[in-house]
């Protein structure tokens, strides 16, 4: 009789643990290590737990049924976490759903499957390029696992495996940047420009520029199918410029061997890009820039220099809501090959998530094409404002509670949110 009750007894305390929720708060004083929470969140639901994303709710927190082992793990990352019992989440839940609070509740179902984009032409398995990605960082960072692909993946097709796809530090119009003045000495862009050509060639393309075409337009398709893009800094311009240029030749001689249209503005078509429209390319291969849409009339100092996110319904528009969540609304500017997009360039239906007005410039911006959508983020390196080449990649270590690294993450892990609330 004693066992028996003693198993009852065990039966009622492991309801009751499991009735319980682990809670990750994000608010700037509450969460020692905002960028391992979406780690945290991300391992959760690949375990094929359920997770909800409780969107202005205490710096846009997390949640997920209790367990011991998901305890533990939130110690070993060092992630700030809170216990509640299963009546204070009903109770939270019931609060979030009032339709006069600008909160909401999302639950994230499926851990989307991380693709990025990025050259791995060196034998020993790292990059040629002096220059790290924000975006592989906070990856690696937060324990979020994803996979590298260029462009023999991409036009064999393989986009198809991969739910999230970010573009690194590319240039699509085939320019190497357009680094040739500065660095068309040195080994690293030698070999960097050898490299591309070898790969062009060997999948059937007598240029770079067309190779880097071939691919945008199949990333394009990816996006139109209902796949996920984000992309930053040369990434975002250089993209859309490829689109608007597409059988108009603007590279010149030290860059694919012959010469360029000097009438290729006159011919730009902007009907097939994502983002802007109107622009015009600076055709001067010495010149670093590709055209107006990067702001280079900025009048704003270091010290100065920030960009302020919209604040959106979480209720009615669960997307940029999800992309805006923050524990601050002003994000401490940096710069990039591709700083700051100039507002008049942007397309009309293009949703602006963040700017400088004082600077008539946005940072940071979305949109959708066909049944997927793409997300530009201007500028190289949250916490680092002027990221030189050669320079030494950021330690997030030092960064646990960075707003401008929050961004990304925020849309990493977007796309495992319920497909209702995912509709635009």
């Amino acid at each position: 009789m004693i066992r028996f009750y003693f198993v009852i007894f065990l039966a009622f305390c492991f309801q009751l643990a499991s009735a319980n929720y682990i809670l990750l708060p994000m608010e700037h004083d509450k969460q020692a290590n905002h960028l391992k929470a979406y780690g945290i969140t991300y391992w959760v639901i690949n375990q094929g737990i359920e997770a909800y994303w409780m969107l202005n709710y205490r710096g846009g927190s997390f949640a997920f049924p209790y367990a011991k082992a998901l305890e533990s793990e939130c110690k070993v990352r060092g992630v700030s976490y809170e216990v509640i019992s299963d009546a204070t989440w009903i109770q939270i839940r019931s609060e979030i759903s009032n339709p006069e609070v600008n909160q909401e509740v999302v639950k994230l179902e499926k851990a989307p499957k991380i693709a990025v984009y990025t050259p791995d032409f060196n034998p020993q398995g790292g990059r040629i390029q002096p220059w790290d990605d924000a975006v592989t960082l906070a990856l690696t960072y937060a324990e979020i696992p994803y996979e590298k692909i260029y462009d023999r993946e991409v036009l064999e097709g393989k986009l198809a495996q991969y739910d999230w796809l970010h573009l690194h530090h590319e240039d699509f119009s085939g320019q190497y940047g357009k680094f040739y003045a500065s660095q068309g000495g040195t080994p690293w862009y030698k070999l960097n420009q050898q490299k591309t050509e070898e790969l062009a060639h060997s999948l059937g393309y007598s240029k770079v520029s067309m190779l880097k075409l071939a691919v945008a337009k199949k990333i394009r398709e990816y996006v139109e199918g209902g796949g996920f893009m984000f992309a930053m800094c040369s990434a975002t311009d250089t993209y859309d410029i490829a689109l608007s240029a597409d059988g108009i030749d603007i590279c010149d001689s030290m860059y694919d061997g012959d010469g360029f249209d000097q009438t290729a503005n006159n011919k730009l078509n902007y009907k097939g890009t994502f983002a802007f429209t109107d622009f015009q390319l600076n055709l001067n291969p010495l010149i670093y820039e590709h055209s107006d849409i990067d702001n280079k009339n900025r009048t704003v100092t270091p010290e100065m220099d920030y960009f302020s996110l919209f604040e959106f319904s979480a209720k009615w528009d669960p997307i940029p809501t999800m992309l805006c969540q923050n524990h601050t609304q002003t994000i401490k500017g940096f710069m990039g090959q591709t700083t700051a997009f100039r507002k008049s360039f942007v397309k009309s239906d293009v949703l602006i998530l963040g700017e400088t007005k004082s600077q008539g410039e946005v940072r940071y911006i979305h949109g959708t094409y066909g049944f997927g959508t793409w997300t530009f983020y201007g500028g190289h390196d949250p916490e680092d404002y002027r990221h030189y080449v050669g320079d030494p990649e950021t330690d997030l270590n030092l960064h646990p509670n960075s707003p401008g690294y929050r961004l990304i993450l925020n849309n990493i892990l977007f796309p495992a949110a319920e497909k209702k609330k995912r509709k635009t």
